[in-house]
């Protein structure tokens, strides 16, 4: 592949940003190959300022489930940009996007808009904290709700132990008004909210974990967890800006019918431009102001443009499309599934509708200890350098999952497979000389 375009591209961004980005993750760290600098997508690829074209498995963070610049939603923004950018007050467009998604999200009876996954999770945090008059916030270790103070307790800090930090500058009474738990741990789950119940404002989690490689939950965990909050009068969160329309019209809370309290949406509501929302019970939802004394504001949130071309976007996530994409991706990780499965290698696909990630290891994994443990380190980055030379965008970082659109054709998938394939056939024929 060339790249000395997207080098110099990438010299330049170095000099006035940050390590040269605007999200860590895009520097490529840790993968032993030099970051893309990406000059415009189509549909299911990618094309970069040296002219090589790359099928896109990241999607912009999984939002773009109907691939890049869909006709619709350019058409929708253009048609509304015409009108004006932003007005600072209440437009047609963010009703519309408003009632559409109440009615899709059995949680949701008022939402509220604003501008990213994690405004959406403070906000929420805030507003149960709120409601309930507690301080505690119960997160589970490995999942990810934004970058806000107290979402960044130090995974495996469990019940017992002193509580840290995953960032600097986190001032300690954030810190400590965070508990981290073991995803799927039950036990540890109940005695924590028993310990604990007149001190805890909410419970926040991933429905199915997205940012440790994609977990699915244990059902009975989550019932539980259900169970506990009502007891206890508990504000559960469902932080769906990842799984939310991913793989159901009513998101992941309808397809097991496990209703929270709250949720929080993102990326896809979106159709790939900044959002977010949160949204919940009238009781918890009347508390935000003007309404209530829970205050939060924004002076994008509820854009015209971003609303119209996210409007556009969920209207055509119908469940015959969802049906026909979760089978496409269903049928790939079967398929790689049964060929290293045949072949006794030590790895393994997991995925929710079209969310899917590499585990290096057969046994299944439960929680971010497994995932940390099964993440492949150099082998994750010899996977990642194999499929880039394969004209394959892979997410660069072990811990984040690979998102498939419905423009994704079978060609595409059927590459992806062999790419995988082939790659594991290698890397174990290596391990066996070793």
């Amino acid at each position: 592949m060339r790249a000395s375009h997207s080098q110099e591209y990438f010299q330049k961004a170095k000099q006035v940003m940050v390590g040269g980005v605007n999200n860590p993750i895009r520097t490529f760290e840790g993968m032993g190959c030099n970051p893309l600098v990406i000059k415009y997508g189509r549909g299911a690829k990618l094309h970069d300022h040296d002219n090589n074209v790359y099928t896109d498995y990241c999607l912009s963070g999984g939002s773009l489930i109907l691939g890049h610049a869909h006709r619709n939603v350019i058409l929708s923004a253009k048609k509304t940009l015409e009108k004006g950018i932003s007005f600072g007050t209440t437009t047609r467009e963010e009703v519309n996007m408003a009632r559409l998604i109440c009615s899709r999200v059995p949680s949701i009876e008022l939402v509220r808009f604003v501008n990213s996954g994690t405004e959406a999770a403070m906000s929420a945090v805030r507003l149960a904290r709120g409601f309930t008059k507690r301080e505690i916030m119960v997160k589970f270790d490995g999942c990810q709700h934004g970058h806000f103070d107290d979402s960044l307790a130090k995974a495996g800090s469990g019940l017992l132990q002193p509580q840290e930090s995953t960032s600097l500058g986190i001032p300690r009474n954030h810190v400590g008004s965070t508990i981290s738990l073991p995803y799927n741990d039950k036990e540890m789950l109940e005695e924590t909210l028993d310990m604990y119940k007149d001190d805890i404002a909410c419970v926040i989690i991933e429905p199915v974990a997205a940012h440790m490689g994609v977990i699915l939950p244990d059902l009975k965990f989550l019932r539980m967890l259900r169970e506990l909050t009502v007891k206890y009068n508990i504000i559960l969160i469902f932080d769906e800006v990842t799984t939310g329309f991913r793989a159901h019209p009513g998101c992941m809370q309808s397809q097991v019918n496990i209703i929270p309290d709250m949720t929080c949406l993102g990326r896809i509501i979106g159709s790939g431009f900044p959002i977010g929302a949160y949204g919940g019970r009238k009781d918890i939802m009347n508390c935000l102001a003007p309404s209530g004394g829970v205050y939060q504001t924004g002076t994008f949130s509820g854009n015209p443009v971003v609303m119209r071309a996210g409007y556009a976007g969920l209207r055509l996530l119908t469940n015959d499309l969802y049906a026909a994409l979760n089978q496409s991706c269903a049928a790939l990780g079967e398929e790689v599934n049964g060929f290293l499965h045949e072949r006794k290698i030590e790895a393994h696909l997991t995925w929710y509708g079209s969310m899917m990630s590499v585990f290096f290891r057969r046994k299944a994994v439960s929680n971010y200890y497994d995932a940390k443990a099964a993440a492949g380190g150099p082998l994750y980055a010899a996977m990642f350098r194999h499929l880039m030379d394969a004209g394959i965008y892979f997410p660069p970082d072990a811990m984040e999952p690979f998102f498939i659109s419905c423009m994704h054709t079978k060609r595409d998938l059927t590459h992806l497979a062999d790419q995988l394939k082939s790659f594991f056939v290698d890397t174990n024929m290596e391990r066996n000389r070793l």
